[in-house]
């Protein structure tokens, strides 16, 4: 009898146990690796951590712990947790090295159920969140399955000005010397196509723009050396479509085609179907910070990008995503992160900032019924507010170290609370730094602002 009450207890408590797959995504730079280890690292913290104020199940005291497990999907790498808690806690403290390649990690949440009915039937109960991490620069990647090779090549002539037109001009000089229409040659195609990565590589590092496509040139991962990333949009080349018709498969211009349908077939389309066709919640991080101190040609460029992928990520019944992918997603946020390299009073202009960013998306969502919020938060805090005078008056500033382990006393600031117009920046200047982590016990939670506030929305209904 004792052991058939067992077997109906675990069966129960097979029944009652839940799931949440969780997407971090956004752009380049944004956090995701420091905010994923963050996350990890309150959650095993959860059942006697003092940093969580705002997330009701370790407020109320309902949640019992957390641990890591091992993950389902045996062949993606595994986000790298002792790695990143290694480098924080290093003397001097460093950042988690950047995502480079799609990793996850699992965790077993347990907690007391606040349900009356499922009280009823078992003490505890789990859940199992899977948190999925890739590289920002593969999320701009998505647009590209909306997109003809020749609607492309067209897109990336629009967007060739001011810091672009300069970084390309070596790749377009050798762009000119190709006739598209001629006779495969392939040594032609793939010294045009290095010149282009090379110039995807300067419009990322050396001028700070976002809108770098496709993504995975310059993050190629496994596919190095492939002839899949060998190819290029043909810009100012245009023809009618009676004369690309024409074109034979074998020419330069159909093989350009070939590869460019070849990688939005089978590594943009495969790629999201693996990790977006369960996806329940989904956070997106954006540095709104960086850009504001490169300047308007790079917050422009920021904003375009966000622009292209909200269109892409329409969670409605006609958009791109749910076309093509089905996700589960009923819950989304928009988080502007590094809140701790601004002051305190400039956070709500960093809020409102981010939901003029994201306005379209934003009704969209919520016309199609799904739950949306938009804050701002510091995964891992950098910086202490403090006061510094100026002409005779105490005036909020920071307290930190940079990244050469200088300290500083810095007021970095005004955020704008509205999309800036392009004299703005003739009078406005920013000084947003970059600094290192504060030093923490390693027995002692990460600090952080406002991650509790996300947890709380991304995954308080699941746990009560």
């Amino acid at each position: 009898m004792k052991l058939m009450k067992n077997k109906v207890n675990k069966w129960l408590s097979r029944g009652l146990d839940r799931h949440v797959r969780l997407a971090v995504t956004g752009l380049s730079k944004a956090g995701k690796t420091a905010f994923i280890t963050s996350l990890v690292n309150q959650l095993l913290h959860s059942a006697t951590n003092p940093r969580l104020p705002l997330f009701q199940p370790v407020r109320e005291g309902y949640i019992l712990g957390a641990r890591r497990i091992p993950q389902r999907q045996l062949l993606v790498p595994s986000f790298d947790f002792d790695l990143n808690m290694q480098a924080l806690h290093s003397q001097p403290p460093l950042w988690p090295s950047p995502t480079t390649d799609v990793s996850e990690i699992r965790l077993e949440i347990r907690y007391r159920p606040q349900k009356r009915a499922l009280r009823l039937l078992q003490e505890s109960v789990t859940l199992y969140l899977d948190i999925v991490d890739y590289p920002g620069e593969w999320l701009l990647d998505l647009p590209l399955l909306s997109m003809t090779f020749d609607e492309w090549s067209e897109k990336q002539s629009k967007i060739l000005t001011g810091k672009r037109k300069t970084l390309s001009k070596e790749w377009l000089e050798a762009l000119d010397e190709l006739d598209p229409f001629a006779e495969l040659n392939e040594k032609q195609i793939l010294d045009i196509s290095q010149k282009f990565t090379t110039y995807l590589y300067a419009c990322k590092e050396e001028a700070g723009l976002h809108w770098v496509q496709p993504g995975r040139f310059v993050l190629p991962g496994e596919y190095a050396g492939a002839p899949v990333l060998q190819f290029f949009p043909l810009v100012n080349k245009s023809k009618s479509e009676s004369q690309l018709k024409e074109i034979p498969p074998n020419s330069n211009y159909g093989v350009l085609k070939e590869r460019y349908d070849y990688y939005c077939k089978h590594i943009v389309k495969r790629f999201y179907q693996e990790n977006f066709s369960k996806v329940d919640r989904q956070i997106l991080l954006v540095d709104v910070l960086e850009p504001l101190n490169a300047g308007v040609d790079s917050f422009n460029d920021m904003r375009l990008a966000l622009e292209q992928l909200m269109q892409s990520f329409r969670y409605g019944k006609t958009g791109l995503l749910q076309r093509l992918f089905s996700p589960k997603i009923d819950k989304i946020m928009f988080a502007a992160t590094k809140a701790d390299h601004v002051t305190p009073d400039q956070h709500a202009h960093l809020v409102t900032l981010l939901q003029q960013l994201i306005h379209d998306a934003w009704q969209t969502a919520s016309f199609e019924g799904i739950e949306m919020e938009c804050l701002t938060l510091a995964s891992i805090q950098a910086t202490e507010p403090g006061l510094v005078d100026y002409k005779g008056q105490k005036v909020a500033a920071l307290r930190g170290h940079l990244l050469n382990g200088d300290p500083i006393l810095v007021y970095p600031g005004e955020v704008p609370a509205r999309l800036p117009k392009r004299d703005f920046w003739e009078h406005h200047q920013f000084d947003f730094r970059s600094f290192r982590p504060i030093v923490t016990d390693v027995d002692e939670p990460l600090p952080h602002i406002r991650l509790d506030k996300a947890l709380q929305y991304l995954l308080g209904d699941k746990l009560k």
